[in-house]
C-alpha cells in the first residue's frame, strides 16, 4: 500500500491528526522572538511552517467547496499557476506574517479542526474514488484522500522533520 493509500476515511482522520499532534508539540519552547529566525539547513522558519500549512489546508477546502457551489475554481489559486508556487507560498508567509508563533499554533489547531471535520462530511466514495470530484483530475490514482494526504498527513510528517532539525541548530 502507498504512504497515501488508506483502509478507510476514520484511517486518514486519524493519521492526519496524529501527525498534527506529533508537529505542533514541537514548536513548544520556541520563544516568539525566533519564530521568523532562518537557517541555512532548514529551508523555512518555524512560522513559515505553519504559514505554509495554513496556505494550503484553506486551499483545498476551498477548491472542494467551489465545485460543490458550482463556481469557476482556479488552482492552485487566483494568480497563480502551478509552476508559480514560489510566489504562491510567500503569499502564505506574507498572509501571516503579523502573527506571533501562539497566534498562528492557535491558527493552525482551528483549521486542522476544520479539515478533519470537512473530511468527516465526505463519504468514502468521494475521498477513495478517482474523479468523483473534478478539482481531482483525471491522473490515475489521484483521488481526493491522495490530495488531502500530500497537503496534510505528508507535510505534518515532513515539517516535523524539519523543525527538529531548526531546534537542533537554533535552540542549542
Amino acid at each position: 500500500m502507498a504512504s497515501y493509500e488508506y483502509a478507510s476515511k476514520q484511517e486518514l482522520i486519524d493519521t492526519i491528526h496524529s501527525r498534527y499532534i506529533l508537529l505542533d508539540a514541537e514548536f513548544d519552547g520556541i520563544d516568539d522572538s525566533l519564530k521568523d529566525h532562518r537557517i541555512p539547513e532548514v529551508d523555512k522558519t518555524p512560522a513559515e511552517i505553519i504559514a505554509y500549512q495554513l496556505g494550503w489546508l484553506t486551499l483545498v477546502i476551498g477548491w472542494d467547496q467551489a465545485e460543490r457551489e458550482g463556481r469557476e475554481l482556479q488552482m492552485p489559486a487566483p494568480g497563480y499557476k502551478w509552476n508559480q508556487l514560489g510566489g504562491l507560498y510567500q503569499s502564505f508567509y506574507d498572509e501571516y506574517a503579523e502573527l506571533s508563533l501562539s497566534e498562528l499554533r492557535r491558527l493552525f489547531h482551528e483549521k486542522e479542526q476544520r479539515w478533519l471535520e470537512w473530511i468527516g462530511t465526505l463519504t468514502e466514495e468521494e475521498l477513495f474514488t478517482q474523479g468523483v470530484r473534478k478539482w481531482t483530475g483525471d491522473k490515475p490514482n489521484w483521488p481526493m484522500a491522495r490530495w488531502i494526504h500530500i497537503n496534510s498527513a505528508a507535510p505534518f510528517q515532513s515539517f516535523r522533520s524539519k523543525i527538529r532539525k531548526w531546534k537542533k541548530h537554533v535552540l542549542k
